[in-house]
Protein backbone atom coordinates (compact mmCIF):
# COMPACT_ATOMS: atom_id res chain seq x y z
CA UNK A 1 0.00 0.00 0.00
CA UNK A 2 1.13 3.37 -1.08
CA UNK A 3 1.38 6.18 2.08
CA UNK A 4 1.53 9.51 1.59
CA UNK A 5 4.82 11.08 2.58
CA UNK A 6 3.02 12.94 5.44
CA UNK A 7 -0.11 13.10 6.74
CA UNK A 8 -2.06 15.35 9.21
CA UNK A 9 -5.03 13.30 10.75
CA UNK A 10 -7.16 15.04 12.66
CA UNK A 11 -4.98 17.82 14.35
CA UNK A 12 -6.20 20.09 16.71
CA UNK A 13 -4.29 22.25 19.34
CA UNK A 14 -5.72 24.12 21.69
CA UNK A 15 -3.22 27.31 23.58
CA UNK A 16 -3.15 28.95 26.47
CA UNK A 17 -3.71 32.76 25.32
CA UNK A 18 -4.36 35.27 28.53
CA UNK A 19 -5.11 32.77 30.74
CA UNK A 20 -8.04 31.73 28.08
CA UNK A 21 -7.97 28.44 25.94
CA UNK A 22 -8.16 28.88 22.46
CA UNK A 23 -8.42 26.28 19.78
CA UNK A 24 -5.53 27.51 16.95
CA UNK A 25 -6.57 24.54 15.07
CA UNK A 26 -9.27 22.62 14.86
CA UNK A 27 -9.65 19.38 13.03
CA UNK A 28 -6.85 19.61 10.43
CA UNK A 29 -6.19 17.19 7.50
CA UNK A 30 -3.36 17.58 5.22
CA UNK A 31 -1.23 14.92 3.43
CA UNK A 32 2.01 15.70 1.65
CA UNK A 33 2.97 13.08 -1.63
CA UNK A 34 6.15 12.20 -2.11
CA UNK A 35 8.08 15.17 -4.30
CA UNK A 36 4.95 17.34 -4.16
CA UNK A 37 5.02 21.17 -3.55
CA UNK A 38 2.12 21.43 -1.28
CA UNK A 39 0.83 25.93 -0.65
CA UNK A 40 -0.48 26.84 2.60
CA UNK A 41 -2.55 30.36 2.58
CA UNK A 42 -3.86 31.68 5.26
CA UNK A 43 -4.03 35.17 6.52
CA UNK A 44 -2.05 36.31 10.20
CA UNK A 45 -3.28 34.06 12.79
CA UNK A 46 -5.21 31.37 10.95
CA UNK A 47 -2.61 28.88 12.18
CA UNK A 48 -0.15 28.17 9.20
CA UNK A 49 2.96 28.43 11.16
CA UNK A 50 1.10 26.53 14.15
CA UNK A 51 0.50 23.22 11.99
CA UNK A 52 4.06 23.79 10.55
CA UNK A 53 5.56 23.70 13.87
CA UNK A 54 3.51 20.34 15.07
CA UNK A 55 4.64 18.67 11.42
CA UNK A 56 7.99 19.78 11.82
CA UNK A 57 7.77 17.66 15.19
CA UNK A 58 8.79 21.24 17.24
CA UNK A 59 5.43 21.35 19.03
CA UNK A 60 3.25 18.50 19.81
CA UNK A 61 -0.66 18.33 18.78
CA UNK A 62 -3.04 18.21 21.62
CA UNK A 63 -5.32 15.85 19.91
CA UNK A 64 -4.57 14.09 15.99
CA UNK A 65 -1.47 12.51 14.76
CA UNK A 66 1.19 13.19 12.19
CA UNK A 67 2.18 10.13 9.95
CA UNK A 68 5.00 9.68 7.99
CA UNK A 69 5.21 7.13 5.37
CA UNK A 70 2.08 5.81 7.32
CA UNK A 71 3.81 5.49 10.40
CA UNK A 72 2.91 7.86 13.63
CA UNK A 73 6.05 10.24 14.27
CA UNK A 74 5.93 9.76 17.52
CA UNK A 75 6.98 6.06 17.11
CA UNK A 76 10.19 7.26 15.32
CA UNK A 77 10.84 11.18 16.26
CA UNK A 78 14.41 11.04 15.57
CA UNK A 79 14.38 9.22 12.91
CA UNK A 80 11.39 11.21 11.36
CA UNK A 81 13.64 14.54 11.94
CA UNK A 82 16.62 12.90 10.02
CA UNK A 83 14.19 13.34 7.09
CA UNK A 84 12.81 16.63 7.68
CA UNK A 85 14.05 20.03 6.64
CA UNK A 86 12.54 23.74 8.26
CA UNK A 87 13.27 26.95 6.88
CA UNK A 88 12.41 29.25 9.26
CA UNK A 89 11.45 32.73 8.34
CA UNK A 90 13.64 34.66 10.46
CA UNK A 91 17.59 33.78 9.99
CA UNK A 92 19.00 32.35 13.14
CA UNK A 93 22.80 30.92 11.99
CA UNK A 94 25.16 31.34 14.64
CA UNK A 95 27.47 34.56 13.43
CA UNK A 96 30.14 33.92 14.89
CA UNK A 97 31.00 31.07 12.45
CA UNK A 98 31.69 31.81 8.85
CA UNK A 99 29.10 30.19 5.95
CA UNK A 100 31.31 27.41 5.39
CA UNK A 101 31.22 26.45 9.19
CA UNK A 102 27.47 26.88 9.06
CA UNK A 103 26.73 24.33 7.17
CA UNK A 104 29.65 22.41 8.54
CA UNK A 105 27.67 22.71 11.74
CA UNK A 106 24.25 21.51 10.43
CA UNK A 107 26.20 18.35 8.78
CA UNK A 108 27.23 17.13 12.15
CA UNK A 109 24.22 18.27 14.08
CA UNK A 110 22.77 15.03 11.80
CA UNK A 111 25.60 13.02 12.25
CA UNK A 112 27.33 12.99 8.52
CA UNK A 113 30.42 11.83 7.75
CA UNK A 114 33.41 14.75 7.70
CA UNK A 115 34.14 13.92 3.92
CA UNK A 116 30.39 13.80 2.94
CA UNK A 117 29.46 17.48 4.89
CA UNK A 118 32.53 18.56 3.03
CA UNK A 119 31.04 17.36 -0.44
CA UNK A 120 27.45 18.98 0.57
CA UNK A 121 28.79 22.11 1.81
CA UNK A 122 30.41 22.49 -1.77
CA UNK A 123 27.78 21.68 -3.80
CA UNK A 124 25.32 23.41 -2.15
CA UNK A 125 27.39 26.67 -2.08
CA UNK A 126 27.66 26.41 -5.27
CA UNK A 127 24.10 25.93 -6.31
CA UNK A 128 23.26 28.80 -4.40
CA UNK A 129 26.09 31.15 -5.26
CA UNK A 130 27.38 31.60 -1.62
CA UNK A 131 31.27 29.91 -2.28
CA UNK A 132 32.71 33.85 -2.81
CA UNK A 133 31.02 34.51 0.22
CA UNK A 134 32.49 30.58 2.25
CA UNK A 135 34.62 32.83 4.63
CA UNK A 136 32.10 35.67 5.53
CA UNK A 137 29.74 35.02 8.61
CA UNK A 138 26.14 35.42 7.57
CA UNK A 139 25.39 38.63 9.53
CA UNK A 140 27.59 40.40 6.86
CA UNK A 141 25.77 38.91 3.60
CA UNK A 142 22.69 40.87 2.25
CA UNK A 143 18.98 39.36 2.56
CA UNK A 144 18.64 37.51 -0.02
CA UNK A 145 22.13 35.82 0.15
CA UNK A 146 21.54 35.15 4.05
CA UNK A 147 17.93 33.42 2.54
CA UNK A 148 19.81 31.11 -0.02
CA UNK A 149 21.97 30.09 2.81
CA UNK A 150 18.93 29.09 5.28
CA UNK A 151 18.04 26.83 2.14
CA UNK A 152 21.33 25.55 1.81
CA UNK A 153 21.57 24.68 5.63
CA UNK A 154 18.44 23.26 5.45
CA UNK A 155 18.99 20.72 2.71
CA UNK A 156 22.31 19.78 4.20
CA UNK A 157 20.92 16.23 5.35
CA UNK A 158 18.82 15.61 2.26
CA UNK A 159 16.13 15.61 3.64
CA UNK A 160 13.31 14.61 1.81
CA UNK A 161 10.15 17.19 3.22
CA UNK A 162 11.50 20.95 3.54
CA UNK A 163 8.97 23.40 5.25
CA UNK A 164 9.33 26.64 4.02
CA UNK A 165 7.94 29.72 6.26
CA UNK A 166 7.54 32.84 3.85
CA UNK A 167 10.82 32.21 2.78
CA UNK A 168 10.96 35.25 0.33
CA UNK A 169 9.44 38.41 2.78
CA UNK A 170 11.13 41.05 1.92
CA UNK A 171 13.41 40.06 -0.73
CA UNK A 172 14.36 42.51 -3.52
CA UNK A 173 12.85 41.01 -7.09
CA UNK A 174 16.12 39.83 -8.31
CA UNK A 175 16.45 37.75 -5.22
CA UNK A 176 13.34 36.53 -4.92
CA UNK A 177 13.33 35.33 -7.73
CA UNK A 178 15.94 33.17 -7.53
CA UNK A 179 14.94 31.92 -4.41
CA UNK A 180 11.61 30.73 -6.35
CA UNK A 181 14.13 29.04 -9.39
CA UNK A 182 15.89 26.96 -6.04
CA UNK A 183 12.10 25.77 -4.46
CA UNK A 184 11.94 24.46 -7.99
CA UNK A 185 15.01 22.86 -8.37
CA UNK A 186 13.71 20.77 -5.36
CA UNK A 187 11.04 19.55 -6.83
CA UNK A 188 13.22 17.99 -9.71
CA UNK A 189 15.04 16.40 -6.93
CA UNK A 190 11.87 14.77 -5.58
CA UNK A 191 11.73 16.70 -2.34
CA UNK A 192 8.51 17.47 -1.46
CA UNK A 193 7.76 21.26 0.14
CA UNK A 194 5.24 23.16 2.38
CA UNK A 195 5.35 26.26 1.23
CA UNK A 196 3.61 28.86 3.33
CA UNK A 197 3.33 32.31 1.98
CA UNK A 198 1.21 35.85 1.34
CA UNK A 199 2.56 35.92 -2.22
CA UNK A 200 -0.48 34.18 -3.97
CA UNK A 201 1.48 34.44 -7.23
CA UNK A 202 3.74 31.93 -5.53
CA UNK A 203 1.33 29.99 -4.61
CA UNK A 204 -0.04 29.97 -8.34
CA UNK A 205 3.49 29.56 -9.87
CA UNK A 206 4.95 26.48 -7.54
CA UNK A 207 2.19 24.49 -5.99
CA UNK A 208 0.64 21.08 -6.61
CA UNK A 209 -2.11 21.62 -4.39
CA UNK A 210 -3.26 24.62 -2.11
CA UNK A 211 -4.28 24.32 1.10
CA UNK A 212 -6.44 27.66 2.82
CA UNK A 213 -6.76 27.60 6.44
CA UNK A 214 -8.92 30.16 8.55
CA UNK A 215 -9.43 30.35 12.00
CA UNK A 216 -8.01 26.97 12.42
CA UNK A 217 -9.83 25.00 9.46
CA UNK A 218 -9.00 24.05 6.21
CA UNK A 219 -11.63 25.55 4.06
CA UNK A 220 -10.72 24.19 1.01
CA UNK A 221 -7.81 22.06 -0.19
CA UNK A 222 -6.85 20.96 -4.41
CA UNK A 223 -5.38 21.83 -7.19
CA UNK A 224 -6.23 25.57 -8.68
CA UNK A 225 -8.21 23.95 -11.25
CA UNK A 226 -10.10 21.79 -9.05
CA UNK A 227 -10.68 24.98 -6.62
CA UNK A 228 -11.42 27.53 -9.08
CA UNK A 229 -14.27 25.11 -10.60
CA UNK A 230 -15.58 24.28 -7.56
CA UNK A 231 -15.79 27.46 -6.39
CA UNK A 232 -16.35 29.63 -9.84
CA UNK A 233 -13.96 32.12 -9.64
CA UNK A 234 -11.06 32.73 -11.54
CA UNK A 235 -8.09 33.88 -9.96
CA UNK A 236 -6.31 32.57 -6.57
CA UNK A 237 -6.95 35.93 -4.97
CA UNK A 238 -10.81 35.53 -6.19
CA UNK A 239 -10.81 32.11 -4.65
CA UNK A 240 -8.93 32.65 -1.48
CA UNK A 241 -11.67 35.80 -0.65
CA UNK A 242 -14.42 32.96 -1.78
CA UNK A 243 -13.37 30.87 0.67
CA UNK A 244 -12.56 33.02 3.30
CA UNK A 245 -15.79 35.79 2.67
CA UNK A 246 -17.39 34.78 6.19
CA UNK A 247 -14.62 36.52 8.11
CA UNK A 248 -14.22 39.03 5.80
CA UNK A 249 -17.98 40.04 5.62
CA UNK A 250 -17.54 39.89 9.32
CA UNK A 251 -15.14 42.34 10.03
CA UNK A 252 -16.67 44.94 7.32
CA UNK A 253 -19.89 44.97 9.67
CA UNK A 254 -17.89 45.50 12.59
CA UNK A 255 -15.93 48.33 10.80
CA UNK A 256 -19.38 49.57 9.52
CA UNK A 257 -21.02 49.43 12.85
CA UNK A 258 -17.51 51.40 14.31
CA UNK A 259 -17.92 54.35 11.78
CA UNK A 260 -21.85 54.15 12.82
CA UNK A 261 -21.22 54.56 16.28
CA UNK A 262 -18.54 57.40 15.60
CA UNK A 263 -20.51 59.47 13.42
CA UNK A 264 -23.92 59.66 15.90
CA UNK A 265 -20.93 60.64 18.83
CA UNK A 266 -20.26 63.53 16.57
Amino acid sequence: MNFPLISVERVSKVLSLNKKQKNVLKDVNLHIDHGEIVGLLGVNGAGKTTLASIIASLHPATTGDVKYNGVSIRDNLIGYRLKLGYCPQNPNFENNLSVRENLFFAGRYYGLPLETIKQQADELMHTFELTQYADVTPDKLSGGYQRRLLLARTLMHNPELVILDEPTVGLDPYARRALLDAIKMLKTKQIAVLLMTHYLDEIEELTDRVYILDEGRVRAHGTLAELNQRYHTQTLEELFFATTAKNIDSDNMQLDAAKSDNQEAI
